[in-house]
């Protein structure tokens, strides 16, 4: 089993940056990740995914595509979301996912908070 924990979410102005991480408690080179959000009354989606290796497979909603850039540190067990020109749109919390095969984990999620 992996727990992971994300960090780095907070109170930004629009316009801003934010970067969070998402640390695993044991490895993470098997695992496909991801990073989710929720905002208030609406379903969780999909904001970005990376495949194992890395260096392909990264897919974006339509909304982050240029915006957003997930990464991972597979010697750190990490995964990042560098989030840039936020807006207060993508006020949410935000989730990072791991999977691979019957495996679905999910972190406790931390808040971000857009301000106009």
């Amino acid at each position: 089993q992996v727990q992971l924990v994300e960090s780095g979410g907070g109170l930004v102005q629009a316009g801003g940056s934010l970067r969070l991480s998402c640390a695993a408690s044991g490895s993470i080179s098997i695992y496909a990740l991801a990073w989710y959000r929720q905002a208030p009354g609406k379903q969780r989606e999909l904001v970005a995914s990376i495949s194992q290796s890395g260096s392909v497979g990264t897919n974006y909603a339509d909304s982050e595509k240029g915006r957003f850039t997930i990464s991972r540190d597979n010697a750190k067990n990490t995964v990042y979301l560098q989030m840039d020109s936020l807006k207060p749109d993508d006020t949410a919390v935000y989730y990072c996912n791991a999977w691979f095969g019957p495996r679905n984990y999910w972190g406790q999620g931390t808040q971000v908070t857009v301000s106009s």
